[in-house]
C-alpha cells in the first residue's frame, strides 16, 4: 500500500483526474461482471473502490494545500 500511496502522491492533479476516471470505469465494469456472474475475484471491486477513495483523498489534500478548497 505504501508504494501505491507514494505513486499517487507523485502525480499531478490532472493525472489524478485521469486515474479517477479510469478507476470509475473499472469499477463499473467489475460490478457488471459481478452481477452477471463472470467475475472470479469479487474482492477486485473492493480494492478498486479503496484505490478510488485514496485518489480522491490525495486530490482533495492537494486542493486544500493550494488554498482554494471550498
Amino acid at each position: 500500500m505504501a508504494k501505491v500511496m507514494s505513486k499517487l502522491r507523485g502525480m499531478s492533479v490532472e493525472e489524478l483526474g485521469r486515474e479517477e476516471h479510469e478507476l470509475r470505469e473499472e469499477i463499473w465494469k467489475l460490478r457488471l461482471q459481478l452481477t452477471t456472474g463472470q467475475l472470479q475475484d469479487p474482492q477486485k471491486v473492493v480494492r478498486s473502490r479503496r484505490t478510488l477513495a485514496r485518489v480522491l483523498t490525495i486530490r482533495r489534500e492537494m486542493e486544500l494545500a493550494k488554498g482554494d478548497g471550498r
